[in-house]
């Protein structure tokens, strides 16, 4: 059993940098690849980022590629999403997840969740 807590949204300007983070207890952390998922108003759920247990291999959505680091802290048992040249179009609440050992990008394969941080990126 892994619990998920993100921290670290708000309101912010485009172009600005932000970064958000996801404290997890439980056992085993180190053993779980963990994402950062988001979604939009009246929009399905969508994968944003992940990295395997390891920290060792990181995967992007298209869309924040480039602008967007996932990275973890296994002694801390957290990951962190910066996000640098944030758009309007970033503005979503942002989950992160847990699997076992390696990486997905769909939803449906990720066992924990946590409930959301919210983000607002003002034009």
């Amino acid at each position: 059993q892994v619990q998920l807590v993100e921290s670290g949204g708000g309101l912010v300007q485009a172009g600005d940098s932000l970064r958000i983070s996801c404290a997890a207890s439980g056992r085993a952390f180190s053993r779980y690849a963990m994402a950062w998922f988001r979604q939009h108003p009246g929009k399905e759920r969508e994968f944003v980022a992940a990295i395997d247990w390891s920290g060792g291999s990181t995967d992007y959505a298209d869309s924040v590629k480039g602008r967007f680091t996932i990275s973890r802290d296994n002694a801390k048992n957290s990951v962190y999403l910066q996000m640098n040249s944030l758009k309007p179009e970033d503005t979503a609440v942002y989950n992160c997840a847990a699997r076992w050992y390696s990486t997905s990008y769909l939803k449906n394969e990720y066992n924990y969740w946590g409930q959301g941080t919210q983000v607002t990126v003002s034009s």
